[in-house]
């Protein structure tokens, strides 16, 4: 069975942020995920964890100046002296809250801007950003998002149906990015969600890409909604990720239609929401 973990941006969004955790351990999760940790005090985050017996499984380097449009900005030429010292605060959160695995956010490549440029730039930072992490144990992941989709209106902070205009869409891309950067340090990201609105054929790429694969999220298509909700038949996938002997965290990175702990009826069969009160 898979290891299911909550993404705290998009779930149990009906309490503020730091009560998350608790509401995710009450509902049956082992581990959880969130973009930033870097809006909150690191002492708070390792009290919350240490309080819901519960594991951070990923984050993401910073997104940068969101409200601006920007999506980190690994790919950016121009801004390397600043995403190097980002990966400072990245070690100091990994450290507190003993957590790694990392998404480096490829940002967004703006009209006008050399594509083959930011390719070079992003090559070179992730590059960087191998050699840097290694020594304190913490493996890196990069993920094609759909770039034509972004911020869901009235949603909460940093949840999105896509990052417009973003640098990695397909998974043939990404692996092509990974084969020349050429450090085992660096793997595979996937997102059912993405992967369908781009790509379809989910089965074959998973079972293509299995062995550097460390980290998978799921939600509905379309919409982003519950796993049950839409053209994506979850059950066969997670039983296709049983039968690879995929041994990562399935993180549920879906915008409840209703109520976090009303939208479980895809989870239950998994021990997920049976132990909400």
């Amino acid at each position: 069975m898979p290891k299911f973990a909550a993404n705290l941006h998009y779930l149990f969004t009906e309490v503020p942020f730091l009560d998350r955790f608790e509401a995710a351990a009450r509902a049956g999760f082992r581990g959880i995920e969130f973009q930033v940790p870097y809006v909150h005090n690191k002492e708070e985050l390792r009290k919350r964890l240490d309080q819901s017996g519960l594991e951070l499984v990923l984050f993401d380097t910073p997104m940068r100046k969101w409200d601006e449009g920007e999506r980190g900005i690994t790919c950016l030429p121009g801004r390397e002296a600043e995403f190097r010292e980002d990966l400072k605060d990245v070690v100091e959160y990994s450290k507190a809250l003993n957590c790694k695995l990392v998404h480096v956010v490829a940002g967004v490549v703006k009209p006008g801007m050399d594509f083959d440029e930011c390719r070079r730039t992003y090559i070179s930072n992730l590059r960087y950003a191998c050699e840097f992490f290694a020594p304190y144990g913490i493996e890196i992941v990069i993920e094609p998002i759909n770039k034509k989709l972004g911020v869901s209106t009235g949603s909460p902070e940093y949840t999105t149906q896509g990052m417009q205009g973003y640098f990695l869409n397909h998974t043939a891309e990404a692996n092509a990015i990974i084969d020349e950067v050429a450090h085992p340090n660096l793997g595979l990201h996937l997102d059912c969600y993405h992967m369908q609105m781009l790509e379809g054929h989910l089965s074959e790429t998973l079972r293509e890409n299995i062995g550097r694969l460390r980290h998978l999220q799921i939600a509905g298509v379309p919409g982003r909604y519950e796993p049950d909700i839409g053209e994506i038949n979850y059950p066969f996938i997670f039983d296709l990720l049983d039968e690879l002997g995929y041994n990562g965290w399935v993180a549920s990175e879906y915008r409840p239609k209703g109520k976090t702990l009303d939208g479980f009826g895809w989870a239950a069969r998994y021990g997920i929401g049976s132990k909400a009160p």
